[in-house]
């Protein structure tokens, strides 16, 4: 397989996927593209949360191919770039392939205190607990779908290149850590 410029950042909700591909953009002079964002888009145009559209993408699987094809072409046409995208590694595999983990309670206090009001649109919750009940049955539901729909589990590490816990570190030692794996791999 050909290697191509590209970084595919996948992860659990709430690992830095966000920060850490911004952080990169800028250390790479690349582009980012975010499966997340057209998920968020299209949840909100149905009115619905990303939870609700999870489980609506589950019975219309039509949505979930569109969604995770357009990663697909846009690196047929393209080069230095950071797929955000949680089946990044599975559309384009000839990229750098990484996951980032975290802690559960971290992830969902982080989700809570986001301020970023795209998310607070489709992600509305009362106390932490709800948002963290929300966010592990997204988890399932997204596992669920995308066993269902392609035969993989985004949570299998060994698809990965490089898996990074998140919890205890700042998104920049994230950036670094990614950004010299990276350019071993390129190097290989």
């Amino acid at each position: 397989m050909i290697k191509k410029n590209i970084i595919s950042l996948a992860g659990e909700l709430s690992s830095g996927k966000g920060v850490v591909s911004k952080i990169l953009m800028e250390e790479l002079n690349y582009d980012v593209y975010r499966n997340g964002d057209y998920f968020r888009k299209l949840a909100q145009e149905k009115g619905m949360s990303v939870t609700e559209f999870n489980e609506y993408v589950k019975n219309h699987t039509e949505i979930d191919i569109q969604i995770e094809n357009s990663a697909k072409e846009h690196a047929k046409n393209h080069n230095n770039f950071i797929i955000d995208a949680r089946l990044g590694w599975y559309a384009v595999p000839e990229s750098f392939k990484v996951y980032l983990k975290v802690d559960i309670d971290v992830a969902a206090k982080r989700a809570f205190e986001n301020k970023d009001e795209s998310k607070k649109q489709t992600e509305r919750f009362n106390t932490i607990e709800e948002q963290k009940a929300d966010m592990e049955k997204r988890f399932r539901l997204e596992n669920e779908r995308y066993y269902n729909v392609y035969g993989v589990r985004k949570d299998d590490m060994s698809n990965y290149d490089l898996v990074i816990d998140t919890t205890n570190l700042t998104p920049k030692q994230v950036s670094d850590i990614i950004k010299k794996e990276y350019l071993e791999w390129l190097k290989k």
